[in-house]
């Protein structure tokens, strides 16, 4: 019998193999910054199975079009090594020749094959994932090390896809290579009647069209793998709702932090306004709801400008400075009405507003000499 503590244990071990132990569902599309983020890393949707197909079918294809100068080229080579072997004193300096002679002669021969693969691998990963290298994927990862890691990947999804795609290579392999050998039992009767280098020339190509052949039929698998890749790729990238709303945060900020900031600069604007308030020439009000501060220079402004203005409790701070500094106050409720929603602070008043405002200007200016006269 398994007692509880038993059945406890395995219902904990368990959960090492879940694939997801994040909290919520990932039923969200992932955003912009996600895709980017997971490029950067490295994750693309990309299968090795293309390259491997199209390397397979390259390479043999290079090597069968390049067959008769490969083996002329190791002819020569050949002759070449007799020759210098002749030599009945060997000493370190020719030895070392004869290895740099050796060593020229196969890469140039397998240069032509190198640089095919090399751009072949190169533009099937470009068209599958585009031009964007990282170097974080070449980063070591320590979790890697971890058993428990190792063993959710050992009996992950993924692992048994690339189990299915071992077995159904090996048996395109067989298959093909088992077609091709039927094909090929007519002309092993007469192998043996045909010369060395002509029985030579028939084996490599038999072997080179087997290996072509292999390679067509591992682009299938690879379609295949692709889009497996692209769904595994979309699914993985998918997020929680609570994940979408962290990224939101982060990118636009913090809302509560945000609105302290938000006040912070109301709170300066509104110092700097009230800073200004002796500056104005006269406060338009309304008389209540609204309160403008003016100021004129025709020194310096072009026409009269805005230095202050506010409502309700702002109107009536505005009032209590202009009070304190002496300041005109005077009532025109369409006109402060107008100045409120149509001019902002700093800004010069429109063109169609000129009169109005400077019968205000006149108004206070006649005060402000009629006091001085007395």
């Amino acid at each position: 019998m398994i007692d509880m503590n038993q059945k406890m244990m395995i219902t904990l071990n368990l959960q090492f193999f879940a694939e997801d132990s994040g909290a919520g569902e990932k039923t969200e599309q992932p955003t912009s910054r996600k895709r980017e983020k997971s490029r950067e890393e490295g994750q693309v949707a990309k299968s090795n199975e293309i390259t491997t197909a199209f390397l397979l079918i390259s390479i043999f294809y290079t090597l069968k079009k390049l067959g008769p100068w490969v083996a002329e080229q190791l002819i020569i080579v050949m002759r070449e090594a007799f020759t210098l072997f002749k030599y009945e004193s060997m000493d370190i300096l020719l030895a070392q020749q004869i290895y740099l002679y050796f060593v020229e002669k196969v890469l140039f021969v397998i240069l032509p094959i190198l640089g095919v693969s090399f751009i072949v691998a190169f533009v099937t990963n470009i068209a599958q994932v585009g031009w964007k290298p990282s170097l974080k994927p070449l980063k070591p990862k320590f979790n890697r090390l971890s058993p428990i890691q190792g063993a959710k990947r050992m009996f992950s999804m993924r692992t048994l896809v690339e189990l299915l795609k071992s077995i159904l290579k090996i048996a395109i392999i067989l298959l093909i290579v088992y077609l091709t050998l039927v094909d090929f039992e007519n002309m092993i009767y007469n192998f043996y009647r045909l010369p060395v280098f002509d029985g030579y020339v028939m084996i490599i190509n038999t072997v080179l069209d087997m290996a072509i052949k292999v390679g067509m039929y591992f682009i299938i698998v690879a379609i295949i793998d692709f889009a497996y890749q692209k769904y595994k790729h979309e699914k993985d990238l998918k997020m929680t709702k609570q994940e979408v709303k962290d990224e939101r945060k982060m990118i636009d900020g913090n809302p509560e932090i945000k609105g302290k900031i938000r006040q912070k600069m109301r709170e300066a604007a509104m110092r700097r306004m009230m800073q200004d308030i002796p500056k104005a020439d006269v406060v338009i009000t309304n008389p209540t709801h609204f309160a403008i501060a003016i100021a004129y220079d025709e020194n310096q402004f072009g026409a009269p400008k805005v230095l202050a203005k506010g409502a309700d409790l702002v109107a009536a701070r505005i009032r209590e400075q202009a009070k304190e500094f002496e300041v005109e106050i005077v009532e025109n409720k369409l006109l402060a009405r107008t100045l409120y929603y149509t001019v902002e602070i700093g800004q010069e008043i429109p063109p169609e507003l000129y009169q109005a405002v400077a019968e205000v200007l006149a108004f206070v200016y006649s005060l402000k000499n009629r006091s001085a006269l007395t």
